[in-house]
């Protein structure tokens, strides 16, 4: 046992099972995030961040789009590394543009959401995936 843990050794599926772990859990933990931009979207209410100048709308759509389409997207395991993309470049821009110059406790959480979804696209949706499934692999 000891040499299991003190060993350098890895276990495939141990690997696969914490991917499929860490992208439900994070992809969900995302989904918290981006329902309820969602509804504001559809109450009528576009005021947001915008950071970069092309507007209000546009920005929200665009974290939308992240948050709720490419989470649903990670959790599933499909175009997962595609979909990751999206929610690093909007956790970046949350952490280093809208939270900048605030104290470390404004910026944690999306730091921490930028280190889980850089995290799954650098190693992918591992095996157990539904992009795995629907590619017959």
């Amino acid at each position: 046992m000891a040499k299991r843990m003190l060993g350098s050794r890895s276990n495939e599926f141990v690997e696969n099972l914490w991917l499929l772990v860490l992208r439900a859990g994070s992809g969900a933990f995302m989904l918290t995030h981006g329902i309820p931009k969602f509804m504001k979207l559809i109450s009528g209410d576009t005021s947001f961040a915008d950071p970069f100048g092309i507007g209000a709308l546009p920005s929200l759509i665009l974290v939308i789009f992240a948050e709720v389409l490419c989470s649903v997207l990670v959790i599933l395991g499909i175009a997962t590394r595609l979909a990751a993309i999206p929610l690093v470049i909007t956790m970046a821009v949350a952490a280093f543009v809208i939270h900048a110059g605030q104290p470390f406790a404004k910026q944690e959480m999306a730091l921490l959401y930028l280190l889980l979804f850089t995290t799954v696209l650098v190693f992918g949706s591992g095996r157990f995936a539904l992009g795995n499934l629907i590619r017959g692999n």
